[in-house]
């Protein structure tokens, strides 16, 4: 009987957080607000946090908030191109932002990201139980392969400077699991073909 493989076989990309919001209007036929929290814990670019967010109440076009700039890029470049391309804009200005977290997994988590201008806050709550995402590199036509602790939010709100979004998060099923479209992805590291 063959040993099983213990260390996957191919390089690390990033690892950290990719925690993310999308609501709709219309029960997730169209998505009003789009939003891509980062907490990167190691990259090529080191660590750090970015926002991507393209929403009504941010006005027109994506925005990127961001602690350290280069992480925002590489993100960008690597990830964001085939999540949302839009948000892979790199003539896009990265503000300057503080990011901090409060609250627990077990009851809520609140994502805060203030910059000079904006606060934009993430909520979620109502949690559902926790699945691991394993998706290798080359699953879902991607060159980059994905792992990641889901724990997806049967609550959840948007809010910038004290406005909240007026769409709605949606339930949405993944590969067999039950989800929604606003879910803490933690424990994620993304990963590339070795060579």
């Amino acid at each position: 009987m063959p040993e099983p493989q213990m260390v996957d076989p191919h390089d690390v990309v990033m690892t950290g957080e990719n925690s993310f919001i999308r609501l709709s209007e219309d029960g997730g036929k169209t998505v009003a607000d789009r939003v891509s929290h980062w907490r990167v814990l190691w990259s090529p670019a080191g660590q750090g946090h970015a926002l991507f967010i393209e929403s009504p109440l941010t006005g027109k076009g994506p925005r990127v908030y961001a602690d350290n700039g280069g992480v925002a890029r590489f993100l960008q470049r690597t990830i964001e191109v085939m999540l949302h391309k839009p948000f892979a804009d790199e003539s896009l200005p990265v503000i300057d932002a503080e990011f901090e977290r409060t609250g627990n997994s077990l009851s809520t988590i609140e994502e805060r990201v203030v910059s000079d201008e904006d606060e934009i806050i993430l909520g979620y709550w109502d949690l559902m139980a926790p699945f691991v995402l394993t998706l290798p590199p080359g699953a879902m036509d991607r060159p980059l392969g994905v792992y990641s602790t889901f724990l997806p939010a049967r609550g959840a709100q948007l809010s910038v400077n004290g406005e909240a979004a007026s769409a709605k998060l949606f339930l949405q099923d993944r590969f067999g699991k039950p989800g929604s479209s606003c879910s803490l992805a933690w424990s994620e590291t993304w990963t590339r073909p070795r060579g």
